[in-house]
């Protein structure tokens, strides 16, 4: 008897596990700020990107390893862009492409973050 109880409490820990694992992983606002916090003067004004602003970019896109991540970034760029006067949108849009980074999407207020894969 006392096997089968261990085997019952061994099943839920798996599949508390397998549930929690894509959620303990999600992306969040505060990790996407931070990443893009350095670029912020770049995006307003232009001139040389700055090294800090390209490292979080590439940071940010390493993170962004699953579609809810991409789709809670785009969210969050937006939500930054929004309340951020002042930013050049066609700097933002060229940013990742300035650091060498590949963003399966266009970074715009106009982007439907439901639709990024």
């Amino acid at each position: 008897m006392a096997s089968f109880s261990a085997v019952k409490i061994f099943s839920l820990v798996v599949m508390a596990m397998v549930v929690a694992a894509p959620l303990a992983h999600a992306l969040t606002c505060g990790q996407v700020s931070s990443s893009i916090g350095p670029c912020l003067n770049y995006l307003k004004t232009g001139g040389a990107v700055p090294t800090a602003c390209c490292n979080g970019i590439r940071s940010l896109s390493s993170a962004a390893k699953t579609k809810a991540d991409r789709q809670a970034a785009c969210r969050c760029l937006q939500s930054a862009a929004g309340s951020v006067k002042g930013l050049n949108p066609s700097l933002v849009a060229g940013l990742p492409g300035k650091c060498g980074v590949n963003v399966p999407y266009k970074i715009s207020p106009s982007t439907n973050c439901n639709s990024v894969q």
